[in-house]
């Protein structure tokens, strides 16, 4: 007999009135705003401006959403096309079934287009929000322990985890295999936070070590887990996919760091920057100068200088235009 246990929740559903809330969606949009509220912290850091994260984020969820979605729908297909399967039940996402590689694939082409369109690197934006992503799936992990799912084998420890009956499952204590998978994220997001301090990770790399890391939980997490899964060569599918992303993560870390050493100096231009000091857009300088080199103000000079000299004299009479003038009639004059 077991004399502890995590108990799980009657129900994933609290109803506030008309109002159902989902315990799964919760603790994937909390997830969420924890992910951007801590990644513009450290893209504030790095130099960036604040709240260009949350605009990356607004294409960046959805996308993640939506992949996450197709991967579980695609890799666990049986669950909602089989005989006796009502395939509408696919687009029910409230009752859990989020893929994460698939979120972070579909994430990372959503960033890519809103970075794209801010003129910022992808990599860097990235880098911000390594650690986020990281705690965002330990609260979000919390969603599978409403909904009683993706447990491990049975188990007698302390912190075994209850399961009562239900469709597709056996009441028992089991592995609470969600339970480790957000401790283990929490785990990488002090990593990656203490890496990026110590050894200044840039280009991407303080995201690669986090998907690194958390590959390699996931890997022998998933190892335990007892939910139906397709298997390739004796492992569970996610088991390949943490081995292939994790050695594919590894490499660009070494990679990166052979080609683009060190962090970038700029993450964000200035966009709103003023001209620079004694120029316009249109070229002019603020000193009356322009692109041809004239200047206005030493003309207008000149001219104030001429008017107030007076008419020029004759080169001829030498006399001033006048002057000769009236001479020249006074002579007239005497002659008549």
């Amino acid at each position: 007999m077991n004399l502890a246990f995590i108990p799980s929740p009657s129900t994933g559903v609290i109803e506030l009135g008309p109002i159902p809330l989902r315990g799964y969606a919760f603790c994937i949009i909390i997830g969420v705003f924890v992910a951007v509220w801590f990644g513009n912290k450290r893209w504030v850091a790095r130099g960036g401006k604040a709240g260009t994260v949350a605009d990356v984020a607004v294409w960046a969820v959805p996308f993640g959403l939506v992949g996450g979605r197709l991967y579980h729908v695609i890799t666990d297909y049986q669950l909602y096309f089989s005989d006796g399967e009502d395939w509408v039940d696919a687009f029910k996402i409230w009752e859990g079934g989020l893929g994460i590689w698939g979120a972070i694939a579909f994430g990372a082409v959503g960033a890519w287009i809103a970075c794209r369109r801010r003129g910022i690197p992808l990599p860097a934006w990235a880098d911000a929000l390594a650690p986020g992503i990281a705690i965002a799936q330990a609260i979000g992990r919390w969603g599978n322990w409403f909904n009683q799912e993706l447990y491990g084998k049975p188990t007698d420890l302390p912190w075994a985890l209850e399961i009562s009956e239900g469709p597709n499952r056996v009441a028992g204590t089991y592995h609470p295999t969600f339970l480790y998978e957000s401790l283990w994220c929490i785990g990488v997001a002090l990593l990656v936070i203490w890496a990026d301090r110590r050894f200044r990770l840039g280009h991407g790399r303080a995201f690669a070590l986090y998907v690194a890391a958390y590959c390699a939980g996931r890997g022998w997490i998933e190892y335990m887990r007892v939910d139906e899964a397709h298997h390739v060569l004796g492992l569970r599918l996610n088991v390949w996919t943490a081995i292939i992303v994790f050695v594919l993560a590894v490499v660009y870390i070494v990679i990166s760091a052979r080609i683009r050493p060190g962090r970038e100096e700029i993450v964000e231009p200035d966009r709103d920057a003023a001209p620079a000091k004694g120029s316009d857009e249109d070229g002019s300088d603020e000193d009356g100068s322009d692109e041809d080199g004239s200047d206005d103000d030493g003309a207008a000079k000149a001219d104030a200088d001429e008017q107030d000299a007076g008419p020029k004299k004759d080169p001829l009479t030498k006399d001033e235009p006048g002057k000769g003038a009236t001479a020249e009639s006074a002579g007239a004059a005497e002659k008549s």
